[in-house]
């Protein structure tokens, strides 16, 4: 049973693993932290995946099982100006520990730092401090990262290969029904495997909607509507005939679905939605508002400007 801390609401942080072997993960990575943890020594890092798979909870894990005294930076927040380098991190990693404790710092969303001027001051902090502190870096995508702070880094990448994926998603319905269970919900276990199955390998996500879920006290079929695909169907239908308002209630409905995932839905299934013409404009449609999500304040306005696009342009079957 994993531990839980009672003075956190949310399931993710009351439940967030404190040691390496609470985190789900596959076998060969989860043994390369072991062995960082076994030698009581870690490397500066780069810890690299999508979403809610558990970089920043393996980077915590790992400062609290080596005893490090660390600090958690996020990038997308306070890493775009270079003053954070000369106050907050510097400050930091050239302060004595009163236990002398190893000192590491967490840059979350690190791939958010601004690649001309604070990405490329990290290289010489990293070499600078390298007696006395440790950098463990987070991002979604790898590719933000300036080559010099790579070639400093161990870079490991949070994949999980087909034939992992199987005991890996088991890994987390035991998890969740074990969560579930001490939170007194009922569950009816398909259901919840049908929600891993959707979301994995997001242990955020997941965590996240069963807990919205879960205010009924009861975990059943009943939410299955807002994830059944009945309801993809009805937004190509509204999509088809540009209609607007429908589309746009489907939207407000659907607000905290991540646009990823209803991006990549659309691009999955646009070969028997769309006329064959379409696609290669719908696919550019796509691929530009998902790189805005990354910088927009409202996701939602920026969905439905995606799917207005996709109306005006588009031609379906």
């Amino acid at each position: 049973m994993i531990e839980k801390r009672d003075e956190q609401f949310l399931w993710v942080e009351k439940y967030r693993p404190q040691k390496i072997d609470d985190c789900i993960l596959p076998d060969s990575m989860k043994e390369t932290f072991r062995q960082y943890v076994k030698q009581g020594e870690l490397p500066t890092l780069l810890l690299s995946g999508t979403a809610g798979v558990g970089k920043t909870t393996v980077a915590k894990a790992l400062c609290n099982e080596v005893g490090a005294e660390y600090i958690v930076v996020n990038g997308s927040e306070e890493g775009r100006s270079i003053d954070v380098l000369r106050t907050t991190i510097k400050g930091f990693a050239t302060s004595v520990s009163l236990t002398d404790a190893k000192k590491v710092v967490i840059i979350d969303e690190a791939d958010y730092m601004n690649p001309q001027s604070v990405q490329p001051a990290l290289r010489n902090f990293i070499e600078e401090y390298s007696n006395n502190c440790r950098f463990i870096f987070t991002c979604n995508f790898k590719n933000r990262i300036i080559d010099p702070l790579h070639s400093r880094c161990s870079v490991i990448e949070f994949k999980i290969d087909g034939a992992e994926k199987q005991k890996v998603a088991g890994q987390f319905f035991k998890r969740v029904t074990q969560i579930l269970t001490q939170e007194g919900v009922e569950f009816d276990p398909k259901v919840v495997a049908e929600l891993i199955t959707k979301f994995f390998p997001d242990y955020r996500r997941m965590l996240n909607e069963l807990q919205r879920y879960s205010v009924t006290g009861k975990i059943d079929s009943a939410i299955l509507v807002n994830l059944s695909e009945e309801s993809y169907k009805s937004l190509l239908r509204d999509l088809k005939d540009k209609n607007f308002g429908e589309v746009r209630k489907w939207v407000a409905k659907n607000s905290d679905m991540e646009s990823t995932e209803l991006f990549r839905h659309l691009y999955d299934t646009s070969s028997g939605a769309m006329e064959p013409a379409s696609i290669p404009q719908m696919v550019l449609i796509l691929a530009d508002y998902q790189y805005k999500s990354a910088f927009v304040a409202d996701q939602e306005l920026n969905t439905m400007a995606a799917l207005t696009e996709i109306m005006a342009q588009c031609r379906f079957k």
